[in-house]
């Protein structure tokens, strides 16, 4: 994609994301409709509805592309351009009325020499309740509505905040507590959010200095992962079995290689 393209497909992606943001705005304070519920996860009629809105709107502007989210993928599965969508992620926390889940976008270019066989070249994570809109370009820097931002410069893990999640299987929970107890000794503090999107846009605007979970899906890190990279951080998500699943540590690049040893001595 030249230059033109990528800055028509940021725009597409900010106003799709944004016409989500308003419906999961407008619906904040309803009664939500599950259509599934699991253990640790829930599943809202709502998401649905969203995908649809961004689905639409992302064809409208690229009707050749792929858009790939929880439910399969959608239009042409062949295309060169594939766009990753979660559609309100931190839906546990909408459902519960807690105001921190947001809407991710990402646009991925067909790449052989690229781990998955895509490389994402386009951003945008927006959370509707604090009316934040990060957007990333790759080789551009990450923006959080429209100003420059930069991950921070701590460098000792005394000195930082960490955010982790625990995945949605028994496997995951139990790879992620050994590492919390190590870690909740040697940080200032642990956050636990509920969103994996809004927790990589956190560390790429400086906020949290790292972000570990070991089991998410595509959709949930490509957008956010991307913007963490354009504020100069380090994203390194680790394929796992499975498709479009994935361990995930993101952070200022300074902690990068303590925070590699720490998941390392997590058993499996």
């Amino acid at each position: 994609m030249n230059q033109k393209e990528q800055h028509r497909a940021l725009q597409t992606a900010v106003t799709a994301a944004l016409e989500a943001g308003r419906l999961m705005r407008r619906n904040a304070h309803v009664a939500k409709k599950v259509d599934a519920a699991t253990r640790h996860d829930i599943k809202l009629e709502l998401d649905v509805r969203c995908q649809a809105l961004i689905q639409r709107r992302l064809l409208e502007g690229f009707p050749t592309s792929a858009v790939l989210g929880e439910e399969g993928v959608a239009g042409d599965a062949r295309s060169p351009l594939r766009w990753v969508v979660d559609p309100i992620d931190g839906t546990v926390n909408f459902t519960y009325g807690i105001p921190h889940a947001c809407v991710s976008v990402a646009l991925d270019l067909r790449d052989p020499n690229s781990a998955g066989g895509y490389r994402t070249v386009v951003g945008v994570v927006y959370d509707p309740f604090a009316v934040e809109l990060w957007t990333a370009i790759r080789g551009k820097p990450a923006r959080l509505n429209g100003r420059a931002i930069r991950v921070s410069d701590r460098r000792k893990l005394a000195d930082t905040i960490v955010s982790v999640g625990f995945g949605k299987d028994a496997d995951a929970l139990s790879r992620m507590l050994p590492m919390l107890q190590r870690l909740v000794h040697r940080v200032r503090k642990i956050r636990i959010m509920g969103s994996a999107a809004l927790a990589l846009t956190y560390v790429a605007s400086g906020r949290f200095d790292a972000y570990v979970e070991p089991r998410l899906s595509l959709w949930d890190i490509a957008a956010g992962g991307l913007i963490v990279e354009c504020a100069g951080g380090v994203y390194r998500p680790r394929p796992l079995a499975g498709e479009h699943a994935f361990e995930v540590i993101a952070s200022n690049g300074p902690l990068h290689r303590p925070l590699e040893r720490q998941l390392k001595q997590t058993p499996c």
